[in-house]
């Protein structure tokens, strides 16, 4: 299939590009600037430029690929300071409102067939009721005023690719990342902080985090690509965990004393709310769909085994 990937030489697009293109797949990657072109080609995936954000570029870009399938992986995010949350997401949530806005619309004036996007199943899912949760639970309906304008882009974005009619929409609701180019990668800030003792666990770490390698969801994304079927899926590991136990024995594996403990006070004072939800009251998410009906299994089933791997 003829397949555009927005958001190409991103850490996902790194790891997704070259399966496609192992998996016979003609890959265009739609990139912002011509210096990218390089990078993009050494992928695999013949350039097409066009900044997102510009829905003529896009069209444009659309039409000379002429996609079965787009793959929509646009996100800006950096280093992730909890204290200003919102700052942090800013570039992302408008791409993933006006970028897949444009996107959508280029798809529609050229008829694509399927429009696969990424979401996120890791920071987003509603703070009550039981620890791990399905594609049928509800996105968080009151977050804390510094995650507030993430949840409104995802929540805007979902809508948008599942209320396309004309085209057959798939959602992805990844884990948090870890593997090569993500937060959580050797040598990674966030990897120093626990590595220093500078990450500590917040009131009772009862938040539970989801995980999935990156390797893992790219080939998850390959399977939405050629089976997937309209809705959402989450892709995250076998293993939902708790703060208070993923973060001392990730510390342990990287040959760290074992993290501090706070309290809630303290933690908000340093991390800010959004901080303290992402340590004390995150929920988990379980990948039961996209097992049985994308035939999706994880490499890394469990962040035990990939986060030893690069420790």
């Amino acid at each position: 299939m003829r397949v555009l990937v927005a958001g190409a030489t991103g850490a996902m697009g790194k790891e997704l590009v070259p399966r496609l293109v192992d998996a016979g797949h003609q890959v265009f990657a739609m990139i912002r600037s011509e210096s990218n072109k390089a990078r993009a080609s050494q992928l695999g995936a013949v350039p097409v430029i066009a900044d997102a954000l510009d829905r003529a570029q896009v069209e444009a870009a659309v039409r000379q690929a002429t996609p079965e399938v787009i793959v929509n992986q646009l996100t800006a995010i950096g280093h992730v300071d909890t204290r200003h949350f919102e700052r942090s997401f800013a570039a992302t949530d408008r791409l993933r409102i006006e970028g897949t806005d444009n996107l959508l619309a280029a798809a529609r004036a050229t008829g694509v067939r399927r429009f696969v996007a990424q979401s996120n199943g890791a920071f987003t899912y509603t703070r009550t009721g039981g620890p791990v949760k399905n594609e049928q639970d509800p996105l968080d309906r009151s977050p804390v005023g510094q995650m507030a304008p993430m949840i409104a882009a995802i929540e805007h974005l979902e809508k948008a690719v599942l209320g396309a009619a004309w085209t057959e929409g798939i959602v992805l609701r990844y884990g948090a990342f870890y593997g090569p180019g993500t937060s959580m990668a050797p040598g990674s800030e966030q990897l120093e902080m626990i590595r220093k003792r500078k990450f500590p666990v917040v009131g009772d770490g009862g938040g539970v985090w989801s995980f999935v390698h990156i390797a893992d969801a790219a080939e998850a994304t390959v399977a939405a690509v050629e089976n997937g079927g309209r809705g959402v899926y989450n892709i995250v590991d076998d293993d939902p965990s708790p703060v208070a136990e993923w973060l001392p024995e990730l510390a342990a594996m990287l040959g760290a004393k074992k993290p501090m403990r706070v309290p809630r006070f303290i933690g908000r004072l340093a991390a800010g709310q959004a901080g303290v939800v992402l340590m004390t009251e995150l929920r988990g998410a379980s990948n039961a769909k996209a097992k049985r009906e994308l035939g999706w299994h994880p490499t890394h089933p469990t962040w035990r085994q990939g986060l030893q791997i690069m420790a």
